[in-house]
């Protein structure tokens, strides 16, 4: 029997490989991270005292900001921004939802710094495409103690 200790050889661990498999990672989350802010839009929404508002699985959104720019929210949830702001374009964008979902309930988000033409385009608009269901977001006031 043979018990003499052979001689160990001594390990490399190759970080080459694992540095690369890094960087490919951290330059995947730092693209798929800026396509997240395209959507988010600021408002500041009114306030209302009155009762909570019926909720709805599927509705269709038109968000107006401060400035007026109107982003229309279908019921799959895909965010479509319009190409102008006239008074065409957005009666055009929204008879394409008619024809889909005509008995879906209609929801004006308007900034609380919009101006009053805007949301009445909007009005204008929906009613001329034939939305039946048409109601506005507030935030609800916090009760006075």
């Amino acid at each position: 029997m043979n018990f003499r200790h052979k001689k160990r050889e001594k390990l490399d661990i190759t970080l080459i490989s694992m540095i690369d498999v890094l960087f490919v990672l951290l330059l995947f989350f730092m693209v798929s991270t800026t396509f997240n802010r395209n959507t988010e839009v600021k408002l500041k929404l009114p306030v209302a005292d009155s009762t909570q508002a019926e909720q709805h699985s599927k509705l269709i959104n038109l968000t107006i900001n401060a400035e007026g720019v109107y982003s229309l929210t279908s019921e799959d949830g895909s965010v479509q921004p319009l190409a102008d702001q006239q008074l065409e374009t957005l009666t055009q964008a929204l008879s394409t939802l008619v024809t889909r979902s005509k008995e879906l309930p209609f929801v004006i988000n308007a900034d609380a710094r919009t101006p009053h033409q805007f949301v009445i385009s909007a009005l204008e608009a929906a009613s001329a495409v034939g939305f039946s269901h048409i109601t506005f977001a507030a935030l609800h006031s916090k009760p006075k103690s």
